[in-house]
């Protein structure tokens, strides 16, 4: 038994080394791809921290298993789904893969890749081959689909796996031209990628894939949405709180889903689960009636994706307005002016025979127009000219909508009105191409419906709503069209209300719950007052000085959870009740509808609770301060203090009370800036000897190496010498040094740490990469010129915090040299002299 629980952790260590190995792949990779080729390529390198996820939403697989992976680039994908099956109970008897790789380049790493795969997977007991076709994946794939005379035969699979590249193809392109002779009409290369994919597998056959969420709804991937629903079944979708986490590397804003669809009838329920990132252990898990992602009766097969029970509610409020823009007897258009097309009429400033030309910059903070804008660096006005008539409408009051959003605003859906009894008379008005607009039949509307309107199109429902089936920050007016609204009469009486500025959010949202919701169908719970609740909650986290980390949804719900705070109570009524991890999750899901997993408790504790404690806003075992702290019956209070603070946000003392308890108490992020700054780095360096670097330089890095790669590594191994930021020799065994016949000269330039590994008799030689270089040939040259007479073998070991650190040095490190990186402390990378990193 003991035999196998060995051989079983020798196995696990070498796929988790082959998977390191393949992402080594990819950062030298994306090293080595320009920007230009990058964007002419479409491709963006899968992080392996996404490919195992995205892995492990296969199902259990037959014993033989053909995987497609189609944009394959280094094989991050074919790696991650090779190590998924070895490590299962059930495994495949046989696995093959087909790779398709257009880029020379990417398909040589691609190579070693699957070779490596080939050599663990036959090690596992599973037999496997690969194929690498270094082809235009949409012109083989439809040659294939057509049965051309001489096309690859074709060929079905069990599964595929992909990140397909991202491009727009213009309708002339021959991408274009080859997708519509198998009846495929789209607009981008991913979504060609997608539908290939979709015909080439078996029936039952399962397809993850990570791609943009822009698919998911408007008129552009209509064509596509219906074509490949009729193929596919969604049975799960993973959506990430951050745009900045699925491809983090390439600086990638882009809102990606990952999702799993089998071939055939759809299941009844679709798992929605949701997480900050792709290692984030602490995901949001909701299952849905599959009507509700795609409903049967909905004409555009929008894809609707609700990622909690909030999010459930959201709908349900929506759903109760069923008043569609024609009922109302308004209608919603694009603003006609195209800039660039109508150069000869656009003018800086009004003057004779001109009309007001409205941007998105001429919208206030109060949702008015504000017209003219000087300075602007914008037309503020157009011609009114024979050739410019149909570019302007007749002067009234109308409600704009922003089309487009920076991807860092907090709202998508940005509504403003324009009223002419508040500008320079004008008979005339142009609206931009960015905006969308309100009408009557071309005319504007009454001032109450006008603000009534504008109210509700700025309210947090509409905008969480919106988010729900867009993932992109264009709001077209297909999608204003799509939406419900309330009936006319209240949207009015709601007008009725508003003064000559619209208000604040809180309030906004406040008048739209008390007009339009209380007397709706649904009268469940508000999520509107939820989502209020935890933005507070992540602002007071922010002020109190949390770090980033603990700057998010989770830790916001901890702290309401320890204040009993559901969304409709008031701060002033915050409590201190004794709570466990448990009843925390608990109360998550209860008052807020965020479900997380129950093997997620560790994470709530470890990445949130811990950190409260040290900061000083939460007790432990008040109750019982003898409980084991590993006790399950451990609890958790806030701190008294911070608790009389706390109920005072949201009024006029909270500033004054802020500072008062900031000023008293230590917070954590001051605690980091202040060890940073002031304290020395503690190091052990031999039993009962303890030493101090100083907190600048490559010492952090310094003490992880001591602290995680020597035990690790040389376990008990003697340090020899230590380097300091501001002292070099703050750790030096000269005698030690001198028995293994090396004596220093005091001038030579000293790797940062020398360890004497006597097990193995050698002498490990580490450089930690902060400021300075790594070991390149003309550093190995130096050191072995300074350790000449060691009668212990040479070893050199190069040091990084991170991988991304890693990355720029990767062309200068030296062959037959190790790199250990303190995030990854358990793997160790041998640079082999042939292709680093490769099969061993």
């Amino acid at each position: 038994m003991l035999t196998n629980c060995i051989q079983a952790a020798r196995s696990s260590h070498r796929l988790e080394g082959l998977l390191e190995r393949v992402d080594l792949f990819r950062l030298d990779a994306c090293r080595k791809l320009s920007g230009t080729r990058r964007a002419k390529m479409g491709q963006f390198l899968t992080p392996m921290p996404t490919a195992r996820l995205m892995a492990s939403m296969f199902g259990p697989q037959q014993p033989f298993v053909q995987l497609l992976d189609a944009g394959a680039g280094v094989g991050s994908l074919s790696a991650a789904f090779a190590v998924e099956m070895c490590n299962r109970d059930e495994r495949p008897r046989y696995l093959s893969i087909t790779a398709y790789e257009l880029d020379p380049m990417l398909a040589e790493y691609l190579e070693d890749t699957l070779a490596a795969c080939r050599l663990e997977c036959n090690r596992a007991g599973v037999d496997f081959e690969f194929t690498v076709l270094q082809e235009d994946f949409i012109a083989a794939g439809t040659s294939m689909l057509r049965g051309d005379l001489f096309a690859r035969k074709r060929q079905e699979f069990d599964a595929a796996i992909l990140n397909p590249p991202y491009r727009k193809i213009h309708s002339e392109s021959q991408e274009r031209r080859l997708l519509r002779t198998i009846g495929v009409e789209t607009s981008n290369m991913y979504t060609g990628f997608l539908a290939i994919v979709s015909s080439l597998l078996v029936q039952g056959g399962e397809l993850v894939a990570i791609t943009p969420r822009s698919f998911a709804n408007g008129p552009y991937f209509r064509p596509f949405r219906e074509l490949f629903l009729r193929q596919m079944g969604l049975r799960r979708i993973h959506v990430f709180d951050s745009r900045e986490t699925a491809f983090r590397d390439d600086g990638v804003l882009q809102e990606n889903v990952i999702f799993c669809a089998a071939k055939g009838e759809p299941r009844d329920r679709v798992l929605i689960s949701a997480s900050a990132g792709p290692e984030d252990e602490s995901a949001t898990i909701h299952e849905v009636e599959y009507v509700r992602v795609v409903s049967p009766s909905d004409a555009d097969s929008v894809i609707h994706i609700v990622p909690d029970e909030m999010g459930r509610h959201v709908e349900q409020h929506m759903h109760s307005f069923r008043t569609q823009l024609e009922d109302l007897g308004l209608s919603v258009s694009t603003g006609r002016v195209v800039d660039f097309r109508a150069t000869q009429y656009l003018r800086a400033a009004p003057g004779p025979n001109t009309a007001p030309l409205i941007y998105p910059t001429h919208i206030t903070p109060g949702k008015f127009v504000a017209w003219p804008k000087s300075p602007c660096r914008k037309p503020n006005a157009l011609v009114v000219a024979p050739g410019s008539m149909d570019l302007l409408v007749p002067s009234g009051i109308y409600v704009l909508v922003r089309r487009f959003s920076a991807k860092e605003e907090r709202r998508r859906i940005v509504a403003a009105i324009y009223d002419p009894a508040r500008l320079p008379p004008a008979e005339l008005v142009g609206f931009e191409n960015h905006l969308n607009y309100y009408h009557v039949d071309g005319h504007g509307m009454s001032e109450r419906l006008a603000k009534g309107l504008a109210v509700f199109l700025n309210s947090t429902l509409v905008d969480e709503y919106f988010r729900q089936f867009s993932g992109h920050t264009q709001v077209n007016a297909t999608d204003l069209r799509s939406i419900g609204y309330p009936e006319r009469a209240r949207l009015e009486a709601l007008g009725a209300r508003i003064g000559n500025a619209l208000p604040g959010q809180e309030e906004l949202d406040r008048l739209v719950h008390q007009e339009l919701l209380v007397m709706s169908d649904d009268a469940g719970p508000n999520p509107v007052a939820a989502k209020t609740r935890l933005d507070e909650a992540l602002g007071i986290l922010k002020m109190l000085g949390l770090p980033r980390e603990q700057q998010n949804e989770r830790s916001a719900l901890a702290l309401l959870a320890l204040l009993d705070l559901k969304p409709e109570t008031p701060w002033s009524e915050a409590r201190d009740p004794l709570c466990g991890i448990t009843p925390m999750m608990e109360f998550f899901e209860q008052h807020y509808g965020k479900r997380y997993a129950p093997n997620t408790r560790e994470t709530v504790r470890r990445q949130t609770v811990h950190q409260f404690l040290d900061a000083g806003l939460i007790v432990r075992n008040p109750d019982d301060p003898s409980r084991p702290v590993n006790s399950p019956e451990t609890v958790y209070q806030i701190e008294r203090s911070a608790l009389e603070m706390l109920r005072t946000y949201d009024s006029p003392d909270w500033d004054k009370n802020l500072r008062t308890y900031l000023s008293s108490v230590e917070t954590l992020k001051a605690r980091y800036a202040r060890e940073r700054e002031m304290a020395k780095i503690p190091v052990t360096v031999a039993p009962g000897k303890t030493i101090a670097l100083s907190p600048g330089g490559q010492n952090v890095l310094v003490k992880q190496v001591i602290d995680e790669f020597c035990p690790r590594f040389t376990p008990g191994g003697k340090l020899l010498y230590v380097g300091d930021t501001d002292e070099k020799w703050a750790y030096f065994d000269e005698d030690e040094l001198k028995a293994l016949g090396v004596t220093v000269d005091e001038h030579g330039k000293m790797p940062d740490v020398v360890v004497c590994y006597g097990a193995k008799q050698w002498l490990v030689l580490v450089e930690a990469v902060t400021s300075h270089g790594p070991v390149n040939p003309k550093r190995r040259a130096e050191l072995e010129s300074l350790f000449a007479g060691s009668r212990a073998a040479l070893v050199f070991v190069t040091a990084f915090l991170t991988r991304r650190a890693m990355v720029s040095y990767l062309s200068d490190i030296s062959w037959e040299t190790e790199v250990w990186v303190a995030e990854a402390p358990s793997h160790m990378i041998h640079f082999n002299g042939e292709r680093f990193l490769g099969p061993s």
